[in-house]
């Protein structure tokens, strides 16, 4: 679907509600990576009896704790909304994230976007006027919702086709 010289309609965008929801949603797998990760390198280090590995994790400095959660939000995002345009909470939502043409975004807008989320704040920026984060902003992208886009696109489709045989 190919939205150029057209806006993508309001009513087609996700509600901060869902937006909101999708963000709690995807605070569980982001804990189950971070606190996977945390158990495991614990754990390695008790099996090779490598007490080294436990006190690294111990003496990390607040910044050091933040970078590793950022690489892994960044992580977790890219890999999910590269692959499929939807995170976890967005699965559960119905919703997933296009271009504003209404294509699919390309994995460079997909890591730009990803990349955004450590903007702090970010998570609550969906909040304002217009219902759009600042990583979506940012990468030119809007979240919407799938059944609301998919009728949209059909009906689209179904006109220009309607054009297409008059001609």
């Amino acid at each position: 679907m190919d939205f150029k010289n057209r806006v993508i309609p309001e009513e087609m965008l996700a509600s901060k509600t869902k937006r909101f929801i999708n963000n709690l949603i995807d605070l569980i797998p982001f804990y189950i990576m971070s606190y996977g990760l945390i158990y495991g390198v614990f754990y390695l280090g008790d099996y090779l009896g490598n007490q080294e590995l436990s006190q690294f994790l111990i003496d990390l400095s607040f910044i050091e704790e933040s970078l590793i959660d950022f690489i892994l939000i960044v992580f977790y995002y890219f890999v999910f909304e590269s692959l499929t345009f939807r995170s976890l909470g967005k699965y559960v939502t119905k919703t997933k994230v296009i271009m504003t043409n209404g294509a699919e975004p390309r994995p460079k807008d997909i890591l730009i976007r990803s990349l955004c989320r450590i903007i702090p704040f970010d998570g609550l920026s969906f909040l304002g006027a217009k219902g759009k984060g600042w990583h979506d902003a940012i990468s030119k992208t809007y979240v919407v919702d799938i059944d609301k886009f998919e009728k949209e696109r059909i009906l689209s489709n179904e006109i220009e086709q309607i054009g297409q045989s008059t001609e």
